[in-house]
């Protein structure tokens, strides 16, 4: 199902993101057994990608990932995930806070709604300025643990709901043949 054009689009300042979901992960690694102690940056960004995915599809945001070069003298790219998710690597030199920064000044004047996701005090501000809502990494990674187990509930329930049954899926002709052979009329 692809995301309507005018969905609300949140920009995601990767490695600040990636710092607040490391600090969960290993957190709740021990008492769950979910992740072996100190998950690698390429397991932990993964899996900060996926989560992602799920919750941009299920939120019906438009999601844009940002990560800084990081030392790389490779040209900027942009990765497209999935119909909601791309994920944007910066051009040698740019920062991933600059470029949410450009991308925030230019929706400006197209009245879109921006949500901008990083605890970086600065960068907030700024966004802000620029008409964006802010987010904290903090509260983006507790809204995606939220929203997966959201997911996992209605999964649940939809393997559980009765209208699963080989009663539910018959048509009312043979459910009529059925009953009246149930009362011995058939």
């Amino acid at each position: 199902m692809a995301i309507p054009l005018d969905s609300p689009i949140l920009l995601v300042d990767g490695y600040n993101v990636l710092g607040a979901w490391c600090q969960v992960q290993a957190s709740t690694a021990p008492s769950r057994n979910l992740f072996k102690p100190g998950p690698s940056l390429e397991i932990a960004r993964t899996g900060l990608i996926d989560a992602l995915a799920n919750y941009s599809a299920f939120q019906g945001y438009q999601t844009q990932l940002v990560f800084d070069a990081q030392h790389r003298q490779d040209r900027g790219s942009c990765e497209r995930c999935t119909d909601s998710l791309e994920i944007f690597y910066t051009d040698f030199g740019q920062t991933a806070d600059s470029y949410i920064e450009l991308y925030c000044a230019q929706a400006r004047a197209r009245s879109i709604r921006i949500i901008v996701a990083t605890s970086d005090r600065a960068q907030q501000l700024t966004v802000i300025g620029y008409g964006a809502e802010w987010m904290s990494a903090q509260s983006l990674v507790s809204d995606l643990a939220t929203t997966t187990n959201q997911i996992r509930n209605q999964q649940n329930s939809k393997q559980r709901s009765p209208s699963r049954s080989l009663a539910h899926s018959l048509n009312p002709e043979a459910k009529q043949r059925l009953e009246q052979w149930r009362m011995g009329l058939g």
